[in-house]
């Protein structure tokens, strides 16, 4: 359990909640953990088998404090919220500044920023570890590159330039995806970035850890009133969850790729757990799926302090921590959104 921007987190299954005075008690056990008074929340965000007594709720409904459901990994099942919350005032204004030139372009520049500068983190730190001159000579080479578009994303607003970019980095990323294998090489190798299906082992791996990742930021945007589907630096599209897209873009490198890296370093996953299918496609088997799901779970527990806030918190928050500072920032609390940032 923890406090972050006015938001209780509880993550200990089997916790119950429940109202004393003007102050919601945290009960594991029956034993009080924690005691914190309702004016100092806006928000209950509870993972897992977490049960609360009917007088919190309804003294979280009178105080306009939200109260959010989650799964044990994150997705978002339910809210319990009073009436006229406030969130629609929040995608009232998520509306009116993804219309806005000037708003959606400071908004998309944060985010590919904080992506390029977590491509380029991944990419370094490769690279120091390194035993091999000319991979790590490679990889600063491309962090070099990154580097400076990360220099041309900050000298500009423009959205569609900011996507080109963005583009442009991404390119520059990836080619250098193979000299971030260090175990079994010719299973895992990188020849370009598939999708609907994936064509080969590496990017059924990636496709599936986004896939986590997109579930995640999801549930970050419902339950900090965000719409899903209306984003800044992605185009709305039907169906598609815009601004779970543009949380998600700052931990693609940082949890994703990573992860993904670290299973295939490992030697977790094999290419023995993929079926290359007639069609071209590729499918990942039962046991390396549930391979992968369990280290995504593992890796959201690991603590880290959040460059921002300053607090320590576990990976698995972070999303949620973004997804309440970009509402911050929609509300005109934060003059800016502040990317996450990996240190």
């Amino acid at each position: 359990m923890k406090t972050h921007l006015n938001t209780l987190f509880i993550t200990t299954e089997g916790t119950y909640l429940a109202k004393d005075g003007e102050a919601v008690t945290v009960r594991v056990e029956k034993e009080t953990k924690l005691r914190v008074p309702l004016h100092n929340l806006d928000g209950i965000m509870c993972f897992g088998r977490i049960s609360m007594s009917p007088q919190l709720m309804g003294a979280c409904a009178e105080a306009n404090i939200s109260i959010s459901f989650l799964s044990p990994e994150g997705r978002f099942r339910a809210a319990v919220v009073g009436f006229s919350p406030g969130n629609v005032f929040l995608r009232r204004q998520q509306y009116r500044l993804s219309d806005a030139s000037d708003a959606c372009g400071a908004i998309s520049q944060a985010i590919v920023v904080g992506k390029l500068a977590n491509c380029r983190a991944v990419l370094l730190r490769a690279a120091r570890d390194s035993t091999d001159p000319n991979r790590s000579e490679r990889l600063q080479a491309v962090a070099g590159r990154l580097a400076a578009n990360i220099i041309d994303v900050r000298a500009t607003n423009d959205v569609d330039r900011l996507r080109g970019l963005e583009g442009e980095a991404a390119v520059s990323y990836f080619s250098a995806f193979n000299d971030l294998v260090n175990a079994a090489p010719d299973e895992f190798i990188y020849t370009k970035r598939s999708r609907r299906p994936p064509r080969d082992a590496l990017n059924a791996l990636l496709s599936l850890i986004y896939a986590l990742l997109t579930h995640d930021a999801r549930s970050a945007c419902e339950a900090s009133g965000l719409d899903a589907a209306v984003g800044f630096l992605h185009r709305d599209r039907p169906g598609r969850p815009g601004m779970a897209l543009d949380l998600m873009e700052e931990f693609r490198p940082f949890l994703a790729d990573r992860l993904a890296l670290s299973l295939i370093n490992r030697r977790q996953v094999t290419e023995k757990g993929f079926d290359y299918l007639e069609t071209g496609a590729v499918k990942m088997d039962d046991a390396t799926r549930k391979t992968v799901l369990v280290a995504y779970q593992e890796r959201k527990q690991e603590v880290i302090t959040h460059p921002f806030l300053g607090e320590k918190t576990s990976v698995g928050l972070l999303i949620h921590l973004q997804a309440r500072l970009m509402a911050r920032h929609l509300r005109g609390d934060l003059d800016g959104y502040p990317p996450f940032i990996w240190k």
